[in-house]
């Protein structure tokens, strides 16, 4: 599941709503709904976006989380590391091979250094 599924699963469950309804509503199928929540497909277009803010009516920074949420929710990930140091391909390459053995809270510490290495928050 990514983060943008998982959020969204927590939307329709929250307010109570199928995914048959959901789908209906912003004009995808129910597979396709299931498959975003799931994981099974990459992040949803800016338009489709859009139609599920407007859909739970979420506003303001909520509406910007989601998006963020989204974009940052792409579940095939390739990384072109030519041209950067071997320690960027090796990071790289190390993250590919194991991060499946690491732990849901090893994989928010990780996020969380990487994020105050750039100067993000999240």
């Amino acid at each position: 599941m990514t983060p943008f599924g998982e959020k969204l699963r927590t939307l329709r469950t929250e307010r109570g709503v199928s995914q048959k309804a959901m789908a209906k509503a912003i004009g995808v199928s129910a597979a396709y709904l299931s498959a975003l929540e799931h994981g099974r497909r990459g992040a949803p277009t800016w338009t489709l976006i859009q139609k599920i803010i407007g859909y739970f009516n979420i506003i303001w920074d909520d509406a910007e989380d989601l998006a963020r949420l989204a974009e940052s929710s792409r579940p095939r990930v390739r990384i072109d590391t030519s041209g950067l140091s071997p320690a960027a391909t090796e990071l790289a390459n190390l993250l590919a091979e194991s991060i499946e053995r690491l732990e849901e809270e090893q994989l928010r510490r990780l996020s969380a250094s990487i994020r105050a290495a750039l100067g993000r928050s999240g």
